[in-house]
């Protein structure tokens, strides 16, 4: 079921840009199943990221000029530190049924190994 801004609350205008940006990160977000653990965890996340997002105004401002007149603020990118982009990444990797609590799948893997063409397994002496 597609999150929505009511689900990370906030203000809707900014919490409409966070799940935008958190969708580029995580595409999966949208494929949770109501009131599924991942679905849950998603939106812990995002109601922190939306948390660590300041208020417009001064405490957004990262650099002034004078004789330019300029004034830079932090875009909601920002917000997205490296936990939060890891911990939505990690929603979308987790296996969702058939394996274990706290496994996490890698891959698969051949049974035939390729050195044993190379080097043939047996006995030496």
């Amino acid at each position: 079921m597609t999150m929505t801004p009511n689900d990370i609350g906030g203000d809707e205008s900014t919490a409409r840009r966070v799940l935008v940006l958190a969708r580029s990160i995580a595409p999966c977000i949208d494929s949770f199943t109501e009131d599924s653990e991942q679905k849950k965890d998603a939106i812990a996340i995002l109601q922190g990221v939306l948390g660590e997002l300041p208020a417009p105004g001064s405490k957004r401002t990262t650099q002034l000029s004078r004789n330019g007149t300029s004034m830079s603020f932090r875009d909601i990118a920002s917000a997205f530190d490296d936990d939060a982009r890891a911990s939505l990444q990690a929603l979308c990797s987790a296996p969702t049924s058939g394996a274990q609590p706290g496994t996490v799948i890698a891959g698969s893997f051949p049974k035939a190994r390729a050195f044993e063409r190379v080097w043939p397994e047996g006995e030496y002496t």
